[in-house]
């Protein structure tokens, strides 16, 4: 444990495209510029806003809102539905441009990320002030002068990311050593990222009413009292600028969810949905090199209750096949006089790809499946998703859009494949 402040030089840039989404397609389309604009993933009316134009913030409209809601404070909101490709096309150039200054690139979502310069040259906040500089005109004359980001720069990932959340838009700020205390003193608990209403109730509980007080909280009451854990210590560590943020997250499963259109206890409507859901988990699965052996079904009933069902097999899946006869198998245990709602799948116990393909039965069904497997996912990376799919979920590509994610990448490359 590190009880004074990390005086090294800033190394980590944190750099976050500003309202993303919005701003793409402001660029793409210059008669949406100046006007307050949502992008959703459904075009209904509860539909969650998950980019807003800076337009609409000024009026009080918040990500996360619900369509209805952001237009009773936004009357003249225009919304548009998302476009995949164009956001592709926009995180290759930005992961583009910041691995061109070091190979040591994590992405945390689709518009922002991290370069980290540990153990290279540059250092220093005037040099990484440079580079962002550079990195803010490189995105206007590659993508769009409509385009700007924030930049964050500090000792480690957390700071850095805090950094990139002051001065929107278009910003530019340096959290680090002696300067920390003061920028804490500005802020809220709930300004610092990773902690919301949950954690700042935790820390008011013993006392602690400002980020300054949690900086000053001796490591051991945070984690005996506040979190319980050793999430106490990091966070200890984390507000004096150590790194304990630089951990690559363990996939423990893949899945895929869908709420309807409308409620329904119709036989094909479902099995076709749940026939599609199963292709995206099957695609999933083997876009991360894995197979599975749990299978995990779940419908939202209209009644408001959860139905649910799950299954641990001795041997592992991973073809399109394999998780829809495994996920029908359990569906059809449901109790069907009633409507549902919402549904999903989800493979877990995974395990790498590699241990189960090759593996020799007495018939040759195995390497039949993986033939077949292989054959249908060079057809589908050449001329698109869903281009040649089981019987059962044809049709269903229509209605089940492909929704972006608020944060992850790690299904982006696929989508867009």
């Amino acid at each position: 444990m590190n009880e004074h402040v990390n005086g090294a030089l800033p190394r980590i840039m944190h750099i976050d495209l500003n309202s993303c989404f919005a701003m793409v397609e402001q660029q793409a389309r210059p008669h949406l510029r100046g006007r307050p604009l949502g992008v959703t993933n459904r075009l209904t009316r509860h539909a969650c806003m998950i980019a807003l134009s800076y337009e609409a913030k000024r009026k009080g409209a918040k990500v996360g809102m619900r369509r209805d809601e952001v237009q009773a404070l936004v009357p003249d909101l225009c919304v548009i539905e998302t476009d995949p490709p164009k956001y592709h096309y926009v995180y290759q150039k930005l992961v583009a441009i910041m691995k061109s200054y070091s190979p040591n690139v994590m992405m945390k979502s689709i518009d922002e990320g991290v370069i980290d310069f540990t153990g290279m040259q540059p250092a220093g906040e005037a040099a990484l002030t440079k580079i962002g500089v550079e990195v803010k005109q490189r995105l206007r004359e590659q993508i769009g002068g409509y385009i700007t980001c924030n930049i964050g720069i500090s000792t480690n990932r957390f700071l850095a990311k805090l950094a990139a959340g002051q001065n929107k838009p278009n910003g530019m700020t340096a959290i680090y050593g002696e300067g920390i205390r003061p920028w804490l003193g500005r802020l809220q608990l709930t300004d610092l990222p990773g902690i919301a209403s949950h954690y700042e109730a935790r820390l008011n509980s013993v006392g602690i009413l400002t980020p300054l007080e949690f900086w000053a909280a001796p490591a051991h009451i945070l984690r005996g009292q506040v979190f319980r854990s050793k999430i106490g210590d990091d966070w200890h560590q984390r507000l004096r600028g150590w790194e304990v943020d630089d951990y690559v997250t363990r996939l423990g499963s893949v899945g895929r969810q869908y709420v309807l259109d409308g409620a329904t206890r119709e036989e094909a409507v479902l099995v076709n949905r749940l026939a599609h859901l199963s292709y995206s988990a099957a695609r999933k699965l083997r876009y991360n090199n894995r197979a599975a052996r749990g299978i995990y079904v779940y419908a939202r009933l209209q009644t408001g209750d959860v139905w649910q069902s799950r299954k641990m097999h001795k041997a592992s899946f991973y073809s399109d096949r394999a998780v829809l006869e495994r996920a029908m198998y359990l569906f059809n245990s449901r109790p069907r006089h009633l409507l549902v709602k919402e549904m999903g799948v989800t493979c877990y116990g995974l395990e790498p790809l590699a241990a189960v393909l090759g593996q020799p039965d007495l018939f040759g069904e195995s390497l039949r499946e993986e033939n077949l497997t292989e054959a249908m996912d060079d057809i589908n990376d050449t001329h698109g998703l869903g281009t040649i799919i089981f019987a059962p979920a044809i049709g269903a590509n229509a209605q089940i859009k492909q929704k972006l994610p608020f944060g992850s990448t790690k299904y982006f490359e696929l989508l867009c494949g």
